[in-house]
């Protein structure tokens, strides 16, 4: 009996180590991408992306309806390392809703984004996230952005 209860409890501290290992290089994986758009580093921001990752954005506006907008990853490079240095953003995470399912994630993460330590606007990111091999990688972000 207790050799059943020793493998039962072994198998549950396994599982939640696992899954707070995930979580953190989720967060890990975020925060580099935000890292490299501090930095205008598109390299350091291709370093946490899926190779087929996609950009989506629904803004909300009072009283119009909403708008969808896709961006492909080469716009969203250029108009990152196009932006000049003396602007500073800053995007500011307001909590991590992580669901891990295997090598599948998502991590629902409301936000403020300053520019020049402004608010700019608000919103919601959820981050699709894929593991492959040993590390985690961003496979689709959409976000609602909100004046």
């Amino acid at each position: 009996m207790n050799k059943i209860f020793f493998f039962v409890f072994s198998l549950f501290i396994f599982n939640k180590a696992s899954a707070q290992s995930d979580q953190h290089q989720i967060q890990t994986t975020i925060a580099t991408f935000f890292d490299g758009m501090y930095k205008r580093d598109t390299v350091l921001i291709s370093s946490v992306l899926h190779k087929n990752c996609t950009l989506n954005t629904v803004n909300i506006l009072a009283e119009k309806p909403a708008q969808h907008k896709s961006e492909t990853m080469a716009g969203f490079f250029k108009s990152i390392s196009s932006i000049p240095s003396n602007i500073i953003l800053e995007e500011r995470l307001l909590e991590h809703k992580i669901q891990v399912d295997e090598a599948l994630a998502v991590d629902w993460t409301p936000y403020e984004f300053y520019v020049n330590q402004k608010l700019s606007h608000k919103g919601t990111n959820v981050f699709t996230l894929i593991k492959t091999g040993e590390s985690w990688k961003i496979f689709s972000i959409i976000d609602t952005r909100k004046k």
